[in-house]
């Protein structure tokens, strides 16, 4: 690999691709499905002997079950998106003609190669409780954020090249302050003071700190720019109507500075990006759901299952699984959090294990309550592993056509449960008006019955 996991300032290393632009050539390597899962995979050991723990020492090893994190076939795609919408804007005529024109690295007379005329953006909502921002942290923190570059081609090249840059949407919408935030999260990058230098500046106005904003980002070559809760401009745009100003703000800062930017947040940001055409075209992304009860939830509470402080352990049935479904909705983050909860009710009340009275405990002690309405989008559940090529069908068959969406694909959908709600359908007689209607046979029911009249007209 060109560069050490987990370092955040390298030196350029350059893999000499003849593109003839150091910002391409410095980017890291892109990982494969496995590579990626081992190295945001955190799955500490089991316990072991829980006999012979102490009550402090069991809730210590409570402590330790949030920092257990799975990977999720979704989340090797949210790196790919990212890793191609970083390499995107570094192929875009701002970034050409910065290397052209301040450095001179091009031989003379070559041909121009082609670019493009804007970075791409997207981005990435979905129930509250799926690890989105757990899931981009770690995707951000396999690429160093900081190249510095100081030779290229034998000639002088000094800058700084910064990959990414995380910030948070403020709530209240403000453009200014989400111009500090940025400001401020380069600063933390490069060790730089620009923020300092805006608070003390007098002419402090809004279009002033947007220009200051797209220098700084033109000067450090800024490749992404990931906006998590964004959903937090909603409530405010209900009340002050400010939504609009800051989404142009962003807009703008794309196509001026060609860096790419990345949207995360909750269903409730998706009301906002389909109200304009050109937000819609530039929040393209998964719409994430929780899990359904089926093999892929059941392999994701199996590798929390282990993790297990009480003096027994207990074993993972299937009305176990399936209450615990329930009671989450299948929100991975209520899943594990029911899990650590069940047990220390257990512990606190003197139980040697976790059975169902102990995560009905722990449900009603958190008081969690999924959301009733899931909207629109793709389940946990529905996505496939990503593979290291592409796949070749068997020999004799043909590949798998794609498919139309369907009606239930089409519009949100209420929350799963793993055990039926309701009472059960009352068998009813084939004569019943209701199974008639269903059935198409209503007409001749009530003919047979002589229930209605059928009039000829000559």
């Amino acid at each position: 690999m060109k560069y050490k996991l987990g370092i955040q300032t390298v030196e350029a290393v350059y893999d000499n691709s003849g593109s003839q632009n150091p910002l391409i050539e410095a980017l890291p390597e892109c990982l494969g499905p496995e590579q990626f899962t081992q190295q945001i995979r955190c799955c500490p050991p089991p316990p072991q002997a829980c006999q012979d723990m102490s009550m402090a020492e069991r809730r210590q090893g409570l402590a330790l079950l949030p920092t257990v994190f799975v990977p999720l076939p979704y989340m090797y795609y949210v790196y790919d998106s990212l890793y191609r919408m970083l390499t995107s804007s570094y192929h875009t005529l701002t970034s050409r003609e910065r290397v052209t024109k301040i450095n001179a690295l091009f031989l003379s007379g070559g041909s121009v190669a082609g670019y493009g005329a804007q970075a791409q953006s997207g981005a990435l909502l979905g129930t509250p409780g799926l690890g989105k921002t757990s899931t981009l942290r770690r995707c951000l923190n396999l690429m160093p954020q900081v190249i510095s570059h100081e030779k290229y081609l034998g000639k002088a090249f000094y800058c700084k090249q910064v990959l990414w840059l995380h910030v948070e949407c403020p709530s209240d919408a403000s453009q200014k302050t989400m111009a500090y935030n940025i400001v401020r999260a380069l600063d933390m990058a490069v060790g730089s003071n620009h923020l300092d230098y805006l608070l003390r500046a007098r002419s402090g106005s809004v279009s002033s700190v947007s220009t200051y904003i797209k220098t700084l980002c033109v000067t450090y070559n800024v490749g992404l720019l990931v906006v998590d809760e964004i959903q937090n401009v909603v409530a405010t745009a209900q009340r002050t109507n400010r939504i609009k100003p800051l989404i142009r703000f962003l807009t703008e800062l794309t196509n001026d500075t060609c860096t790419a930017v990345y949207f995360t947040g909750t269903i409730l940001a998706e009301t906002v990006f389909q109200s304009e055409e050109y937000l819609r075209r530039r929040t393209r992304g998964p719409r994430l759901l929780p899990f359904k009860p089926d093999g892929a939830y059941r392999e994701f509470l199996g590798a929390l299952w282990p993790y297990q402080y009480t003096p027994e352990q207990a074993v993972l049935t299937d009305r176990l699984a399936n209450q615990i479904y329930d009671y989450s909705g299948g929100i991975p983050a209520y899943i594990s959090k029911l899990l650590e909860e069940a047990q220390a009710q257990a512990l606190m009340r003197g139980v040697g294990r976790i059975d169902r009275k102990m995560i009905a405990a722990a449900a009603d002690y958190l008081a969690i309550q999924p959301p009733k309405e899931l909207g629109t989008g793709t389940f946990l559940s529905d996505f496939q592993a990503a593979s290291e090529g592409p796949t070749e069908p068997p020999e004799g068959h043909s590949a798998p056509q794609e498919t139309e969406d369907t009606p239930e694909d089409a519009g949100p959908v209420k929350r799963l449960y793993a055990v039926p709600r309701g009472r059960k359908a009352a068998e009813r007689d084939e004569r019943d008006l209701l199974v008639a209607f269903k059935a198409g046979t209503l007409r001749e029911l009530l003919l047979s019955h002589g229930m209605v009249e059928e009039v000829v007209l000559c």
